[in-house]
């Protein structure tokens, strides 16, 4: 991973380690897996999210928590053993299922993906196409300034 040059840093706690870097795709809404989540394309498919239709594999996906039942665990865990799971996930509050998804990950696949929860006012400071690099420690680095 390369650094960002002159990031703003915003510190969360782990909820799993890991490294990871791209574009931020970021929503204000809680989103369920399951049925609304292609875990085949990465695509975010419940159509009444404000995020559907974008391509969340590879991003730094931002969202406050997941919204649903335990078979949210289920599908992330088949997006990431599929290579179509978010590059990390950021969220505003601690998320039991995601986690799970990214632990089982971990001892099934040894593929962990990387799960941050950020304070609601750091959250609140991500916007959709910023740079993100997400790092073990809870750091994430953000290219160029925030808008307050």
């Amino acid at each position: 991973m390369n650094p960002i040059q002159n990031p703003t840093i915003l510190h969360g706690k782990v909820l799993v380690a890991g490294e990871a870097e791209g574009a931020a795709l970021v929503g204000r809404e809680p989103l369920s897996f399951w049925g609304g989540y292609d875990q085949h394309t990465g695509e975010i498919i419940d159509r009444r999210h404000p995020l559907s239709g974008a391509m969340a594999a590879g991003c730094i996906l931002v969202v406050p928590a997941s919204r649903g039942s335990s078979t949210t665990t289920a599908v992330l865990l088949e997006a990431i053993c599929l290579g179509t799971a978010p590059a990390a996930i950021l969220t505003a509050t601690p998320d039991t299922y995601l986690t799970l998804a990214s632990i089982v990950a971990e001892e099934l696949y040894q593929k962990p993906l990387p799960i941050i929860a950020l304070d609601p006012e750091d959250f609140a400071l991500l916007e959709t196409g910023q740079r993100l690099r997400v790092l073990a420690d809870g750091r994430v680095e953000v290219a160029g300034a925030l808008s307050s």
